[in-house]
């Protein structure tokens, strides 16, 4: 269970910027890179992506999108913006009525994809939605870097080298493949791509084209955008038709000790500790196990959640964000 306040990281201003210039000396402070130029590891990763079978053409118009590390992608990776939020901050500024309106308006122009992916991956439109919404605002905020550039950049950075240098490599696979012209691959400035913010690595797993075909356009295809949002779930182990949760009060005297995902009883075994609907009624099916999220403590506001709750953690490991998720995908379908 996430703390009583939260850290959240760039989800707010969504990390969006161009590439400046630094003094030399702030520039090679900023890298930390060990040793060798960026023309040497642009070099080494060159020949790594041709031996992977990659066209030494292709890899070479990718990279030539990358001249010096970007000093705006490492401003950013060093220094995020920090809010320490409270369960009911988030909600307030994650769930707003622009955007939930924003999403209405797109459930309805998308509603036959949106069936569509229902009948191709068994994942219900809500939290299609939801995830939607809440990465890139339906399509509106995606990030304005070069993935190329973003990803070389923090490959040669050197703190998280080796994860970033894996994902640059599957990048350029995906440009192998045909998928997308290297200029048009852009993302935030950490290389999460397109409208669901797939990294590469998260991309060539899940990403899959509304149509059948082998090119999942997440940028500018909004059926593929959600039917690969769509068979992430999936492949998460969502459960068709159940829900995520609910809303739900608690007594006071409930210990914050029984709240947690990992404290699951049966609703009927809740409902003997006073548990019930945020109305006020018993639960319908009271066989079944839930846990309580409760993420303000004591006083705040209280949620049953279920399998498919853990199943949305799995596109981000969060329970505000998991939350925000569910509670969007219910207001916009």
């Amino acid at each position: 269970m996430i703390n009583r306040r939260s850290t959240v990281r760039g989800l707010l201003l969504g990390g969006l910027g161009t590439a400046v210039s630094l003094r030399p000396a702030l520039l090679q402070a900023a890298t930390g890179h060990a040793t060798g130029s960026y023309a040497q590891f642009l070099e080494g990763v060159r020949s790594q992506a041709t031996g992977m079978g990659l066209s030494s053409s292709l890899v070479s118009e990718a990279l030539a999108l990358t001249h010096q590390p970007n000093t705006r992608v490492l401003q950013l990776d060093r220094h995020q913006p920090e809010f320490t939020l409270t369960w009911a901050q988030y909600r307030e500024k994650v769930l707003t009525q622009a955007k939930i309106d924003a999403g209405r308006a797109a459930y309805a122009k998308q509603h036959g994809s949106l069936v569509r992916v229902e009948a191709a991956t068994g994942v219900d439109r809500q939290p299609v939605m939801g995830i939607w919404g809440l990465e890139s605002y339906y399509g509106r905020i995606t990030g304005g870097f070069n993935v190329i550039d973003a990803l070389a950049t923090l490959a040669f950075d050197g703190r998280r080298a080796a994860f970033f240098r894996s994902e640059l490599l599957k990048a350029l696979q995906i440009l192998g493949e045909g998928r997308i012209p290297p200029a048009s691959m852009t993302g935030s400035y950490a290389g999460a791509m397109g409208q669901p913010q797939f990294m590469p690595s998260a991309y060539l797993k899940y990403a899959r084209a509304f149509d059948g075909s082998s090119r999942a356009d997440i940028w500018k295809s909004v059926p593929d955008v959600v039917m690969s949002i769509g068979n992430y779930l999936s492949k998460s182990g969502w459960k068709t038709g159940e829900p995520w949760g609910q809303e739900i009060t608690v007594p006071e005297s409930l210990p914050q000790s029984s709240v947690g995902r990992d404290h699951t009883r049966t609703l009927q075994a809740w409902m003997a500790a006073g548990v019930r609907r945020k109305d006020g009624s018993a639960f319908g099916r009271p066989e079944v196990e839930g846990a309580i999220v409760r993420p303000d403590g004591p006083g705040g506001e209280a949620f049953m959640v279920y399998h498919n709750f853990n199943v949305i953690r799995r596109y981000n490991p969060s329970d505000y964000y998991a939350l925000g998720v569910g509670l969007m995908g219910d207001l916009t379908t």
